[in-house]
């Protein structure tokens, strides 16, 4: 049998005495069998045990920090078991000596102004970022009522429960806690706006102040968050329009079909005037490209045909405003024209029949017998303008002779003319100093300027 030496006896007993003592500063306990390691926090395997536990967990919770908040007893060493925290009575002052407090701002969230933080936050954990006690508009549905995105379509932020998105939740500089101020905040997504604001010539001035003006920014009955739909949404700030549009006699096709105003205005900006999304001769031909039927029926001309079968173009064809003649809103006169002008082939003459001409043509053309300068289409010093038009019974009306759009003959003049059903040709033809015509009314007829012609 081996024996040890007494050396090895020594050190073995050594070695058992070193591990007893580090056994037994382990297992030293408080007097409530609470491992002095966990003596002095309340989150330990016999208290609190599930604090801290959440996805997210206020700091000071996760550093153990209690009595940042809570204050702290003496009885807490002593006997944490039977210890119970006394009742924070200013919450938000609490949260206020660590968090930067929200009151510098002009408009402050009534909760934060109340101290009420914890309306909103777990003071502890939360499975929510920013400890919130709910998630997303859930929570501001608790104060704020859930009709504001009950109808038919809801704003996306809002549908997604992203009210912060718009809304600061402490406070703001802008009224109802708004990020920014509009249409800034709407730019802050609706970056194509921007651009299109940015680069336009006419913009609409609601737009301009607060796309709240046609736009709901949580949910509305309409389209692209409208509560109603041209034209009745424009008539709430252009009474005018609406007085002069419903009142017409002769109402325009265009605003009572489709999108309405907008088949012709642009609702945010435009580079044309009156915001059109088009110059006004090409925007008309997005209609008058084919045979329209009128409100009273008719059919009306291919204007775009037209104009490219006739090449002599009228004054405001040429200047492509059909504005110039026609109101695109509505008429008391026949065609939407914008004043009086002969809708027969005879008229007895007035100088009120023919107010639209004489918003450009001098009207005395038509007033004195002979002339030498006031028209060319005189046979000697006969003024025959006066002669054909300016009868107090039979007078024959600019339209027939003349085509009010364009024409394939000088001075707009008519290849034919329609009579009742019969549609006759006028056989014009132009000379140097006059000229000549053998329409189905009379026989041929000739004038000059220089030579008086004796027609019998």
């Amino acid at each position: 049998m081996n024996k040890k030496s007494p050396k090895m006896i020594v050190l073995n007993v050594s070695i058992l005495v070193i591990t007893t003592v580090i056994l037994s500063s382990r297992t030293v306990y408080s007097q409530d069998n609470v491992p002095a390691r966990e003596a002095d926090t309340c989150i330990s395997s016999n208290c609190h045990i599930t604090m801290g536990k959440d996805k997210f967990v206020h700091s000071i919770v996760a550093e153990g920090q209690c009595s940042v908040c809570h204050g702290k007893s003496p009885k807490h060493k002593d006997s944490p078991k039977k210890y119970k925290f006394e009742q924070i009575e200013e919450i938000g002052k609490n949260c206020y000596s660590c968090h930067k407090k929200y009151e510098t701002k002009i408009y402050v969230h009534y909760p934060v102004t109340e101290g009420e933080c914890t309306g909103c936050h777990s003071p502890h954990g939360s499975g929510y970022k920013h400890l919130l006690i709910k998630d997303g508009s859930s929570l501001c549905f608790d104060c704020h009522d859930e009709y504001i995105v009950s109808k038919k379509y809801v704003h996306g932020p809002a549908d997604s429960g992203g009210c912060i998105i718009c809304h600061d939740p402490h406070s703001a500089d802008y009224a109802m806690n708004l990020r920014e101020r509009l249409p800034e905040l709407c730019f802050m997504c609706h970056t194509e706006k921007a651009k299109e604001f940015a680069e336009a010539k006419v913009v609409h001035k609601p737009a301009v102040e607060s796309c709240t003006n046609c736009h709901n920014p949580h949910s509305a009955r309409k389209k692209f968050m409208l509560d109603d739909e041209p034209p009745t949404l424009c008539f709430k700030c252009h009474k005018e329009k609406k007085e002069e549009v419903t009142n017409a006699a002769v109402q325009h096709g265009a605003l009572m079909v489709g999108k309405a105003c907008l088949n012709c205005h642009e609702p945010h900006a435009s580079n044309i005037a009156k915001r059109l999304s088009m110059v006004p001769l090409d925007l008309c031909m997005q209609c008058h490209n084919k045979q329209v039927k009128a409100t009273d029926g008719r059919l009306l001309t291919n204007m775009k045909k037209l104009l490219e079968e006739n090449k002599d173009h009228h004054g405001p064809i040429r200047e492509k405003n059909c504005a110039g003649c026609h109101n695109p809103h509505g008429s008391d006169e026949f065609r939407i024209l914008k004043e009086k002008y002969p809708a027969k082939f005879y008229m007895p003459f007035t100088i009120e029949s023919y107010k639209l001409c004489f918003k450009c043509h001098e009207q005395s053309i038509v007033q004195s017998p002979e002339t030498t300068t006031l028209t060319s289409f005189r046979n000697g010093n006969d003024n025959l303008h006066f002669k054909h038009i300016n009868s107090p019974t039979k007078g024959r009306t600019c339209r027939a002779c003349h085509e009010t759009h364009a024409s394939n003959y000088p001075k707009h003049i008519r290849k034919s003319v329609p009579f009742g059903n019969w549609e006759f040709d006028i056989n014009y033809v132009k000379t140097e100093t006059g000229g000549s015509c053998l329409p189905g009314c009379h026989k041929l007829r000739e004038y000059d300027r220089v030579e008086k012609v004796d027609n019998k």
